[in-house]
């Protein structure tokens, strides 16, 4: 007489979905999980933490209107590129000022 075991099957047997089928559709539908920490004494808020955590596709992502890495220099070569484009110009600009001001404080050394 054996007693039917109640442990589950491992996984992989008989389960509906494996791991690769659950990230196939976080990606793809996408998931947000949201939550707030608040810290307080005697009715005083001391503290708010606002936690949002989307776990999405880049494709996903995109149709919900987030893009925030392409404009993140540590995250985008061409957001670092136009960046260094625009500190150039303004250095560039500074400069071509500095200069314009040297042969006058020359002139006026020289009087």
């Amino acid at each position: 007489m054996s007693m039917p075991s109640r442990l589950p099957d491992p996984y992989g047997q008989g389960s509906g979905a494996n791991l690769a089928d659950i990230l196939e559709r976080v990606l793809d539908k996408g998931i947000v999980i949201a939550g707030d920490i608040r810290i307080n004494l005697l009715d005083i808020e001391l503290l708010t933490i606002k936690l949002r955590l989307i776990v999405a596709s880049v494709d996903k992502a995109k149709e919900m209107g987030i893009d925030w890495w392409e404009d993140d220099p540590a995250l985008s070569t061409k957001a670092r590129r136009d960046e260094l484009s625009r500190e150039n110009a303004e250095l560039r600009e500074r400069l071509a000022r500095l200069e314009e001001l040297e042969p006058r404080r020359a002139q006026e050394e020289g009087s």
